[in-house]
């Protein structure tokens, strides 16, 4: 959806010009087929904006918005689009999800869109918008906090809509090192409060993650990229299990029935078999990729979830628990209760207990 509202803005930058623009123009800057341009085009006058009849200058026809609205849209008012009712609420209900842009300046633009929005609408309405609006929170528990990275934000948003190629100061989390390497910009996601890179990293040519808040600094270059034909954002975003990229791994863990529902409840991977058992419990089979992840996500479960397959994963996890097990042993040998340890037995039996059978 947002490539596509990205397609629209720089079709209509190019018909503004003075010197309009053709369709062979319109294929090469959008990286589309000449069908895709004529439905562009017929979405563009759909919507109210008023193109004018293409006139030959040369062997080329040249589109052009009509001059009037063309400086109408170089400041582009959300007043002169024809946004319906059900459309302002729907973008109402996502600004109470835009959780990354709070306590930032990307925070107040969105208010001044939303303000001008508010101008749109019937008297009394605006206050039912924002009534429906209050049904409607979300939590910025785990959020990360982008205040004084809204330049940052920008400069990869100009990079990629331009396809230049940059170079970034990156601080690596693993090594604690600001590191200096070149990369294509491609899409930003979002995953847990946190906002994302997929980068086109040219020194190692494979894509890759960033962290837009461990961006140091963004530097475009004159290089223009083509992105890889073969990236799929969302694709890459189903096969992970948080957002790391490993080698693909074939799991079959084992999930209590106190836990079984919760699992059920979600869809850990594309493709995922779950199977119930007799005793309540569900064994959860999928093809994902993030090993430490998936370690991670097991882990959390305690005595609740046991990795059947693959062994080396298993044997991962049980080592994690072994060296938990026995850092609470020591713990406990420092100290000398009065009354003896009550945590002690109950600790031996979480990390202990055998798990049902499947």
């Amino acid at each position: 959806m947002v490539s596509r509202v990205v397609e629209l803005f720089k079709a209509l930058d190019l018909l503004s010009r003075r010197s309009g623009t053709t369709i062979m123009e319109l294929a090469e800057e959008l990286d589309m087929d000449r069908k895709a341009v004529d439905r562009l085009l017929n979405l563009i006058q759909d919507i109210g904006i008023p193109v004018a009849e293409p006139e030959f200058e040369g062997r080329e026809k040249v589109w052009r918005v009509i001059p009037e609205y063309a400086s109408k849209l170089r400041k582009i008012m959300v007043t002169d689009l024809p946004l319906t009712l059900q459309e302002i609420v729907a973008l109402y209900l996502l600004k109470g999800e835009a959780r990354i842009g709070k306590h930032t300046e990307i925070q107040k633009r969105a208010d001044s869109a939303f303000d001008k929005i508010g101008q749109l609408v019937p008297p009394g309405v605006f206050s039912q918008l924002n009534r429906i609006n209050s049904l409607f929170t979300s939590s910025e528990k785990f959020a990360k906090d982008y205040s004084g990275k809204e330049k940052i934000i920008d400069g990869c948003t100009d990079a990629m809509l331009r396809k230049r190629t940059c170079y970034v100061r990156y601080h690596s989390f693993s090594s604690d090192e600001i590191k200096n390497f070149k990369i294509d910009p491609l899409c930003f996601f979002e995953n847990n409060g946190g906002l994302y890179l997929f980068v086109n990293t040219t020194s190692f040519g494979e894509i890759r993650t960033l962290a837009v808040e461990r961006i140091q600094e963004i530097t475009p270059t004159d290089l223009i990229f083509e992105s890889p034909e073969d990236f799929d954002p969302h694709a890459l975003l189903d096969s992970a299990f948080d957002i790391a990229w490993d080698d693909p791994i074939e799991v079959k863990i084992w999930v209590s029935e106190d836990q079984a529902r919760y699992v059920k409840e979600r869809t850990w991977a594309k493709g995922q078999i779950i199977t119930d058992q007799l005793d309540g419990s569900i064994i959860l089979e999928m093809k994902t990729s993030g090993w430490w992840h998936v370690k991670k996500w097991v882990l959390s479960f305690g005595c609740e979830a046991r990795v059947l397959e693959p062994e080396q994963l298993r044997n991962d996890v049980a080592q994690e628990l072994g060296a938990a097990f026995a850092a609470y042993q020591q713990s406990r040998s420092r100290r000398k209760p009065e009354n003896g340890d009550p945590h002690g037995p109950r600790v031996a039996a979480f990390l202990g207990r055998r798990s049902k059978p499947s």
